[in-house]
């Protein structure tokens, strides 16, 4: 295979791409190449057409560089390039990860977790021993004295203003609802006002 080095600015994006890449994605492949420069090529047909490796260019541009390597392939018909770029998704996608060597080479790596499209809190979750992990679960669902008191008081301004309503609100029985005529065709005035409806298996209001 011929790598060709091609200025990003003669390269073309293809009229209809079937993969949509995220802010994520591209932040993520930047950070590959930051660590490990451009490491697959670009392949684009005889017009600099992109037909795989969209993301990469994007996040190329992004970086602010100049050039990609590319791998030119010529002679193929409209079609065959529509099902190359088919194929490149897709073959992609059909691959399944093999858990166990996963967390085999995660043991390895010895704690370096600074790996591009992962989130490194959750694989040191995953590599965590059983103290760590207890540890860890031994604190969870306990709430801070701060956000107690934060919980507390949001509480009592929704009590405080609920019963400021209540002085104010008309209290309406659902049969006095049902029972409304409709027989005016005037339109009634406008008219603010809070109204509730107790409920007479457990008492609360419904504001309506």
């Amino acid at each position: 295979m011929k790598v060709t080095k091609i200025n990003l600015s003669e390269l073309k994006a293809p009229e209809k791409n079937v993969r949509i890449h995220s802010d994520k994605q591209i932040n993520e492949f930047i950070r590959s190449i930051d660590m490990f420069d451009q490491i697959r090529p670009i392949v684009v047909d005889e017009n600099y057409t992109i037909l795989a490796g969209n993301g990469l260019y994007a996040a190329l541009t992004a970086m602010g560089r100049t050039e990609a390597d590319c791998y030119i392939i010529k002679g193929l018909s409209e079609n065959e390039k529509k099902k190359l770029m088919l194929a490149d998704n897709k073959i992609f996608n059909l691959g399944v990860d093999d858990m166990e060597a996963f967390e085999d080479i995660l043991a390895e790596l010895d704690g370096d977790l600074d790996i591009p499209g992962y989130d490194t809190e959750l694989l040191e979750t995953l590599t965590a021993d059983s103290g760590d992990v207890d540890e860890l679960m031994s604190g969870y669902g306990i709430v801070s004295e701060s956000t107690k008191e934060q919980i507390a008081a949001t509480a009592k301004r929704y009590e405080d203003d609920e019963n400021g309503y209540i002085k104010t609100a008309e209290a309406v029985s659902p049969a006095a609802q049902t029972a409304a005529s409709p027989a005016s065709t005037e339109p009634a005035p406008e008219k603010l006002e809070r109204r509730y409806i107790e409920c007479p298996k457990c008492g609360e209001r419904i504001w309506i």
